[in-house]
């Protein structure tokens, strides 16, 4: 969920791994690893409070306005029951049709939310993983990902960004992983890498569990613990600049239109849901 217009200058791998037609989501929650894995978990969020009730706001706040967050998107970020709150034991995050003009007033025809634990948790390295059912349609871009604590100083990219879930409508079958950083010829240096489901399924018709392990020089992506992408620091484009050395912390919003997914059409149906069952962070044993 890129925050500002990217353009591809260095792009580490741009390939696709498709799942065996075996393939299963994991349509059952799962409960936090064991301490006998190498991870303890150091954070999580598990969306246990009553229906109706907003996010915790200890672990949460919120992104707000229409201003297009630098990918033209169509949205107003709300922090609205009507566009987030907790609902069966998930977050609901939920894209409306609807005119609204937020504190920032700008005027736009979608609302949605985004979430974020900035100032509230940020960590270095570990296991960060959410277990989520996203929406669909054409226009509707879906995101779990993560932003460098360092942002409101030195800005994006030099933050640094983590991709961990990305999903345009026009693609349901397809997840993007990616890293974003700085670079000394360009606007950005990038690696990314898809997965793709067996022809005729849909990441929107169930629950997947999207993660990546995060070492001081790798990252590791997967989906439903299929490990489709692995980048390493001694890869990374010699004119980019490896910034995925300090906290991060984590984002979970549902975009409406934009420069990447383009915007919804007469086929697309409101209001869109994306239900997030939990989202865990984990630490080295």
């Amino acid at each position: 969920m890129r925050t500002l217009p990217i353009i591809i200058t260095s792009c580490l791998v741009t390939s696709s791994f498709p799942l065996a037609s075996s393939f299963s989501s994991l349509a059952t929650r799962h409960s936090p690893l064991a301490t006998s894995s190498p991870w303890q978990l150091s954070w999580s969020d598990e969306f246990s409070f009553p229906d109706g009730s907003s996010p915790d706001p200890s672990k949460w706040t919120y992104d707000l306005g229409g201003n297009g967050w630098g990918n033209q998107e169509l949205e107003t970020y709300t922090a609205r029951p009507g566009n987030a709150q907790i609902r069966g034991g998930n977050l609901v995050i939920t894209a409306r049709k609807e005119d609204f003009t937020g504190p920032d007033g700008i005027p736009r025809p979608y609302t949605s939310a985004r979430l974020k634990t900035q100032t509230r948790f940020a960590q270095a390295y570990g296991r960060f993983e959410a277990r989520i059912k996203i929406p669909k349609g054409q226009g509707i871009w879906p995101a779990f990902w993560l932003l460098g604590e360092d942002i409101d100083r030195v800005g994006w990219p030099q933050c640094g960004e983590i991709d961990i879930m990305e999903n345009i409508g026009r693609e349901p079958a397809i997840n993007h992983g990616s890293l974003h950083g700085p670079t000394f010829t360009g606007p950005t240096s990038d690696a990314t890498k898809t997965i793709s489901l067996p022809t005729g399924q849909s990441l929107a018709d169930d629950f997947h569990l999207y993660a990546i392990e995060w070492e001081p020089a790798q990252v590791r992506f997967y989906l439903d613990d299929n490990n489709y992408a692995t980048f390493n620091r001694s890869d990374w484009p010699a004119s980019g600049v490896w910034v995925f050395d300090h906290p991060f912390f984590i984002l979970v919003n549902v975009a409406v239109g934009g420069n990447w997914p383009g915007p919804p059409d007469s086929g697309t149906q409101f209001p869109q849901q994306m239900l997030v069952d939990y989202v865990r962070a984990y630490s080295k044993n």
